[in-house]
């Protein structure tokens, strides 16, 4: 017999006469896998679909499995569980033992995975014909999930499964549209979403929202609920709500509005010459690591210089004579109108390089807080110069080489080194400690560079001092509504205008602060240090207690900073926890109908009643210090509500606070 015959030849061969060949490529077969080709064996009446390839053994009437290791394996299962013979009849082929490997390889590596969308369309065939989900798994060796996971593709219009066949859209991309069954929906959806915002994420959430909140930042960002409702949008409005209130009930219209934003922007920035603009959903991880390129300060002009020594002159001469007391009733608002000249003179803007720009590109995003954010002068790993000769890799100056350099005659030992770095540091603290205008130039520069630049902090300072700043945002449910936190963002904003942009240059702008700007600077550092969180896996009361210590050193009315709402409190909490709020705040009586009403009823009722009373949950109240209660006549009296230690050792939980979910 031939190989070629062998090849297409087939004959039977008693179970219990076949041997895994040592020759076969592949070695080891998982449990589960063995197990799923019995049950495919199984339900096809014991018949396998594709012959098992074999070899002459080494034994007379023996032979071994060249191809279909994982078959021979399954039969050997279903014989020694009883449900066939052990000399089950065998369907093979039989090849030359020359090729044995080259078969197995063959054979392990060139089997390609059932599309998705076939499997899908076999099962969904079974399906109508009445077969069970189970029959189906058993039928095909796979588990039930998966069955569901690909009938589940029906909901799925077949312009997007089309597309998915044609490896225009990932398997991850496909899944996220079986949220919803609405075909037309769903191809307006991919068509509207631009090619880099297609993420599961951002479909979900286009096909899933039946309605977006006026607030959402999505709806700030392209300008307000009225500017949506202009493009032809459809609004819900609370009859009771504040003017421009309401929800967007068309959240692919608003998606659609945002990428036009962007793309928008994007355009701008390409006419300004960049390398590459590209607008994302999120800044990638990989912008971390690029290099970077920053502004220029626009130099001055002669004419502008010429008119600046003219207006310092000039003011200097009017500020003699008001502090002599002889200035005329017009001289202070000249001298405050001089002083905007001068000032509007002196801040001349900044500008890029065209060098820089033509190697540099931009990423253009919408930020956590809905703004629209730039991140320029990003350098790719590919696009990046080698370090000109004469320059070192910080770009800075450096004196040419000379063509041939002496060696060496010594080098210190890597401990020796260590050593004198040692004493040149000990030298550096000594004098730094008795110097604390540089000290504290040097603080508050390590403590803006980790909150500004915060990708080479450590690159930028010897101190070993790094300030930790807990994102609170993720925190909170509605930050853009969290008078603190808007707070804060508005200073970075006001000393991100102030501060350098480029790193390398803030710490010769520190040194020429006076001290007033580097105290406002370091309570602005440390402010964005500050972490009074309870966590759900670590309550932190030591931590919390000092922050109330903080709070108490400060004079803080937590009053003036959070008002209970029904959006921010009491809907989020359960209706006990509503009737506790109207208990503490107004009373029994206020609190008694509660449990007979809807709990949005319930949520207004209390928010209604209690605005204006003052009355804060637990957990925003600032615990009064131990010396402070005593001084108040409460010592070992302390309400446990205002108490910053544990009265027993029960664990404290969110529950305590919320003791059930919004109902």
């Amino acid at each position: 017999m031939t190989d070629t015959q062998a090849a297409t030849e087939t004959f039977f061969v008693p179970l219990n006469k076949l041997d895994a060949d040592p020759k076969n490529v592949r070695k080891t077969y998982s449990k589960d896998g063995i197990a799923e080709m019995a049950a495919t064996i199984r339900a096809d009446g014991y018949r396998i679909l594709q012959n098992i390839v074999v070899r002459k053994g080494d034994k007379r009437g023996r032979l071994f499995v060249t191809a279909g290791g994982r078959r021979l394996a399954a039969l050997n299962l279903l014989a020694e569980a009883g449900e066939i013979a052990k000399d089950y009849p065998v369907e093979c082929k039989e090849r030359s033992g020359a090729d044995a490997t080259e078969i197995s390889l063959i054979e392990n590596t060139s089997r390609e995975a059932m599309h998705p969308v076939d499997e899908y369309e076999a099962f969904r065939v079974l399906a109508d014909g009445g077969k069970p989900v189970e029959d189906i798994a058993a039928r095909f060796g796979t588990t039930e999930t998966m069955v569901r996971k690909r009938l589940a593709l029906a909901r799925v219009s077949p312009v997007l499964l089309n597309l998915f066949r044609n490896e225009e859209m990932s398997f991850h991309q496909l899944s996220a549209f079986t949220v919803s069954d609405d075909h037309a929906k769903q191809v307006e959806v991919w068509n509207g979403l631009p090619s880099w915002n297609r993420d599961s994420r951002s479909i979900k959430s286009a096909l899933q929202s039946e309605a977006m909140k006026a607030n959402d930042k999505r709806i700030r960002f392209i300008g307000g609920i009225d500017v949506y409702e202009t493009a032809g949008g459809a609004v819900k409005r609370d009859l009771f709500g504040e003017q421009n209130s309401g929800y967007a009930l068309d959240v692919a219209l608003v998606e659609r509005l945002v990428v036009e934003k962007l793309e928008a922007e994007a355009e701008k920035l390409r006419a300004d010459g960049w390398k590459w603009v590209e607008c994302v959903s999120e800044l990638p991880q990989e912008a971390h690591y690029m290099s970077r390129v920053y502004p220029k300060d626009v130099p001055m002009t002669d004419e502008q210089q010429a008119e600046l020594d003219r207006l310092e002159g000039e003011y200097a001469e009017l500020a003699e004579l008001i502090e002599a007391g002889v200035a005329d009733d017009e001289a202070e608002p000249r001298a405050e109108s001089i002083q905007a000249k001068m000032a509007a003179l002196a801040d001349r803007g900044e500008i890029y390089d065209l060098e820089d720009v033509a190697k540099a590109g931009c990423y253009v995003l919408m930020d956590y807080h809905g703004k629209l954010s730039v991140e320029r002068g990003l350098i790719r790993p590919e696009e990046q110069d080698e370090p000109a000769e004469g320059t070192d890799e910080s770009s800075e100056p450096v004196p040419p080489r000379p063509e041939t350099q002496p060696e060496p005659s010594f080098s210190p030992s890597a401990a020796f080194a260590q050593e004198l770095t040692a004493q040149k540091t000990a030298a550096i603290r000594a004098e730094l400690a008795h110097n604390p205008d540089v000290a504290l130039a040097a603080v508050v520069h390590a403590m803006l560079a980790s909150l500004f630049h915060p990708y080479c902090s450590t690159d930028e300072t010897c101190l070993e001092v790094k300030l930790t700043s807990e994102k609170l945002e993720t925190s909170i449910k509605n930050p853009a509504a969290c008078k603190g936190i808007v707070t804060m963002d508005d200073l970075r904003e006001n000393y991100g205008h102030t501060i350098p942009g480029n790193p390398h240059d803030l710490w010769e702008w520190c040194l020429e602060q006076p001290t007033a700007t580097l105290l406002d600077l370091l309570a602005y550092a440390a402010a964005k240090s500050v972490n009074a969180l309870q966590l759900g896996h670590y309550e932190r009361r030591k931590q919390r207690a000092h922050a109330d210590r903080l709070a108490q050193a400060l004079k803080i009315d937590m009053t003036q900073w959070f008002e209970p709402t029904t959006e921010n409190y009491f809907g989020r909490v359960s209706k006990t926890g509503i009737e506790q709020a109207l208990t503490e705040a107004k009373g029994a009586d206020f609190a008694a109908g509660v449990s007979g009403m809807k709990k949005a009823d319930a949520a207004a009722y209390a928010e209604r009643q209690i605005a204006g009373t003052g009355w804060l949950p637990a957990l925003l109240k600032i615990a009064p210090t131990a010396d402070r209660a005593t001084e108040q006549g409460d010592e070992g009296q302390l309400d446990r509500d205002d108490c910053p230690f544990d009265l027993d050792d029960q664990p404290e939980t969110e529950n305590d606070q919320f003791p059930e979910a919004a109902e």
